[in-house]
């Protein structure tokens, strides 16, 4: 695989010394290897999941129904559909660009499903194709202004939440709240549609070969190239470890009601994403903008037509979020994609991991970042605490995240310089 064009020649270096180790001295090298870059700067997940753990256990010692199976289904459910968003936010983020008007495209594809499907009599598939369809035009028009008049996105974007709102309320109509049939497959997939258990364990397995496959693919790409690889022992490793915990968590969850389809939705989202991103060319132009814009157009990159891809898919993916909070609310309404939607969205692909300042991150910080900020949302409620206490917490938590991100830039660049 190419690599990252908005390395620096130390990160380069760093990676081609921890391949040869992964290589040549297999798990212990694999092990060095990942030492080696958290003592460069680079933690990488590491924040996220340790503080994750903290939450877990935290909420569990204060409540011992946190870390129920009912309760952890919830969660995921809970997840699916601000996650789907922040997955757009992530990928906006990694441009170094923001988009503001989140929230609003998601309520106005939400009003777009309800009404094609109850007023107009349209098919739910063309009422889902109608709402996609207005998103990716929203998100066209963003990435022309930006390119061709150079407003920042910031701009654009805030002028956009409140057209887009506008556009929401003028759908919805003057009732300003549709509810959906209850037995249309939308609704029965944001509350009540979960995979039978051995239809999740297949899953699992596809998932753990499917690592395993393309940790193998990539290693032999690069043997080919003359590079090289990595270390098979530790493929199977990171392949038996995923299998292994997925297995655990199918069986824990299939305890109650088992694994959301929506959840999975959300969760295969994320992957075809972070695979675009790390193994496409698409991908890396994405990053090499992200890290220097000049200096990817001079690399030959089309940097607007990137720039306008990945606006498009910005409100794609939050279209698609809409579209699951309207299936689990069962209604579209005035405060569809409204509150904290944006808030939310963009704090959970910040605290997963994504740099504000562009080029570092990936599609698993949607992942991660959402289960942070609604496992505390989940955990207060268990306590009966006020919603107050919520924004505060996952405020400081968003500051704590962009804090660790500035001081490992700038470990990174330390150690360049070193």
């Amino acid at each position: 695989m190419s690599r990252n064009t908005s390395e620096t020649p130390a990160e380069l270096a760093a990676d081609i010394r921890d391949e040869r180790l992964t290589r040549h001295e297999g798990i212990g090298g694999a092990v060095r290897a990942f030492i080696q870059r958290v003592r460069g700067g680079d933690l990488g997940s590491l924040p996220v999941v340790i503080g994750l753990v903290l939450i877990w256990a935290i909420f569990q010692i204060l409540n011992p129904n946190f870390l129920s199976s009912n309760n952890l289904v919830d969660l995921t459910m809970q997840s699916a559909a601000t996650g789907t968003i922040a997955i757009g936010v992530v990928l906006v983020l990694l441009i170094a660009q923001i988009d503001l008007s989140i929230g609003s495209v998601s309520g106005l594809s939400a009003a777009i499903l309800a009404v094609g499907m109850t007023q107009l009599g349209w098919p739910i598939w063309l009422a889902i194709l109608a709402a996609i369809g207005a998103a990716l035009v929203i998100g066209l028009l963003y990435g022309i202004l930006y390119t061709r008049f150079g407003v920042p996105t910031f701009v654009i974007t805030l002028a956009g939440l409140l057209a887009v709102l506008g556009l929401q309320l003028k759908v919805l109509g003057p009732n300003g709240s549709i509810n959906l049939p209850y037995e249309s497959w939308i609704v029965q997939l944001g509350t009540s549609m979960f995979f039978p258990p051995w239809a999740a364990y297949a899953l699992a397995i596809i998932a753990a070969l499917g690592m395993f496959l393309s940790d193998w693919f990539r290693s032999r790409r690069r043997v080919r190239a003359g590079l090289t690889g990595g270390a098979l022992s530790v493929m199977f490793i990171k392949a038996g470890l995923l299998l292994a915990l997925l297995l655990v968590v199918v069986w824990y969850l299939a305890t109650t009601r088992g694994v959301g389809v929506m959840f999975v939705l959300f969760v295969a989202f994320v992957v075809i994403m972070n695979f675009f991103l790390m193994r496409t060319r698409w991908g890396r132009a994405v990053y090499a903008v992200g890290g220097n814009v000049e200096a990817a157009r001079r690399a030959g990159i089309k940097v607007n037509r990137i720039v306008i891809s990945v606006l498009m898919l910005g409100t794609l993916f939050a279209a698609i979020g809409g579209l699951f909070a309207t299936g689990r609310l069962t209604a579209a309404t005035l405060s569809s994609g409204g509150g904290d939607t944006n808030l939310v969205a963009i704090a959970a692909a910040v605290i997963g991991g994504t740099s504000l300042f562009g080029g570092r991150g990936s599609a698993y910080s949607a992942l991660l970042g959402i289960f942070v900020i609604q496992s505390i949302s989940n955990g207060l409620s268990l306590l009966n605490l006020d919603s107050s206490i919520r924004y505060m917490i996952t405020g400081a938590v968003l500051l704590l995240a962009v804090i660790i991100d500035a001081l490992s830039r700038r470990s990174r660049a330390t150690h360049g310089q070193a």
